[in-house]
């Protein structure tokens, strides 16, 4: 076997250096101690030759064995298995997948995995060779501001040691920059300010209350004024609002259910499940958005009598003025042109939705109630993400706590509760006699003097 060596070796220390010992400790020749190991050359991604070792192996024959399956093409039937043709294999086999994941999925093997570790033996794949890919990406990804994920790799080798191709999944553990979710802010008179000298504008944009009022005033007449009011009080997704079907919309019971997502593949329109298990909820409804989606279906009812034989049957709540489905990426872009027609301050049509959770918590909706509106699978996902409150609530908040300590703001000058300047003094001694006379000279009862 000119191609590698098996070796035996352990793990103790030198008890004055603290160095391993290796195949130099006394006594290694004791079955009882120590394990075996074998070094082998395999083929790198450039073409070169790299050694690879590999240990943990109670018997010289099991180590040989191991070494003999990895590198020798005959030994296994996928011992020439490349990592590319893996990952091929197992993005095939993904067929209970969304639609969006598994394009994400595709985007990455195709982008990234398949580039930096296809033309690798799947056997011979090791953290080193994982790291070196992710550290690659990370250089370029962090210039275009795009964040790294490990889940579709890991996802995949997952299915490889399951498969039994592998026996450890050595891209479970790669160093990443640490993901940091983006917390919404709300646009405050001194921010839009700088956004007006500056154009700055933060990660995630939210509308205050007054401001959410002013463009929902401003585009009150518009044909798809409920799909944003609809989106702005409860906060649906963009996907959720454009397959909402008026079958799932019960006025009169103040509800809707929501139970999949439009989403736009490969250039046509598919109704999906939604995000998450999560995502299937029933979102109860308040009286002007109620109000909101009636006078939608009148309009819609107009525009269907004026269409004629053009109206295509689709049962959604939001359409085109002939009756088909409104795709979202058509949503974001309607949004952002009201947005940037109102003045205000920029914000995404998720940022949107972002104010809907932001409200509900200023109007003291319990956490709990507003992870179950946004169809949030944990309530941790919820309070990272959707607590940015409103700066008059946060002020309040703040008011409250100090009156936890201060309950009453003591004077400048008698050092007394403020609540006891409202009494009146008592009057001076001439004042009590003059009115102890007007009442002498006017009985009780008797009618005033002129």
């Amino acid at each position: 076997m000119d191609y590698g060596s098996v070796y035996r070796r352990c793990g103790c220390r030198d008890e004055n250096t603290g160095r391993l010992l290796g195949a130099r400790r006394p006594g290694l020749h004791d079955v009882k101690h120590g394990s075996w190991y074998f070094s082998a050359d395999l083929p790198s991604a450039a073409g070169e030759r790299r050694r690879l070792r590999r240990g943990g192996f109670v018997t010289r024959a099991a180590a040989a064995a191991a070494m003999e399956a990895l590198v020798s093409p005959a030994a296994s039937p996928e011992s020439g298995l490349t990592t590319g043709e893996w990952l091929s294999r197992w993005l095939a086999s993904r067929v209970s997948l969304r639609a969006s994941t598994a394009r994400s999925y595709e985007a990455h093997v195709r982008g990234y995995l398949v580039p930096y570790l296809g033309v690798i033996p799947l056997a011979a794949l090791t953290p080193g060779d994982v790291q070196a890919m992710f550290t690659a990406i990370i250089r370029d990804e962090t210039v275009l501001g795009r964040p790294v994920s490990a889940a579709t790799l890991r996802a995949a080798l997952n299915g490889a040691v399951r498969a039994g191709l592998i026996a450890v999944n050595p891209g479970r553990y790669p160093e990443l920059p640490r993901e940091t979710r983006p917390r919404p802010q709300v646009w405050t008179a001194a921010m839009t300010g700088r956004w007006q000298r500056e154009g700055w504008r933060p990660d995630v944009g939210v509308w205050s209350a007054a401001q959410t009022a002013q463009f929902l005033r401003g585009m009150r007449g518009h044909r798809l004024y409920a799909l944003f009011h609809l989106v702005a009080l409860r906060g649906l997704r963009r996907g959720e609002a454009a397959g909402l079907t008026w079958a799932a919309a019960d006025l009169d019971a103040g509800a809707l259910t929501v139970s999949g997502q439009l989403q736009q593949l490969g250039g046509r329109l598919a109704f999906g499940p939604p995000k998450s298990d999560a995502g299937r909820r029933v979102v109860a409804l308040d009286k002007t958005t109620i109000a909101a989606l009636r006078d939608h279906q009148l309009r819609q009812q107009a525009e269907r009598a004026a269409a004629g034989t053009r109206w295509t049957e689709t049962g959604y709540v939001f359409t085109t003025p002939v009756g088909r489905p409104v795709s979202p990426d058509r949503i974001t872009r309607l949004f952002a042109k009201l947005v940037a027609d109102s003045g205000l301050p920029p914000v995404t049509l998720h940022g949107l939705r972002h104010g809907a959770a932001t409200l509900a918590l200023a109007g003291g909706t319990d956490l709990k109630v507003v992870q179950d509106q946004l169809g949030h699978s944990t309530i941790t996902l919820t309070a990272d993400t959707y607590t940015s409150v409103l700066p008059e609530t946060a002020r309040a908040a703040a008011e409250r706590t100090a009156a936890v300590l201060f309950p009453a703001r003591p004077t400048a000058t008698g050092g007394k509760p403020a609540a006891r300047r409202a009494r009146k003094r008592p009057l001076p001694a001439w004042a009590r006699a003059g009115r102890r006379r007007n009442r002498a000279a006017c009985p009780k009862g008797a009618p005033p003097g002129k």
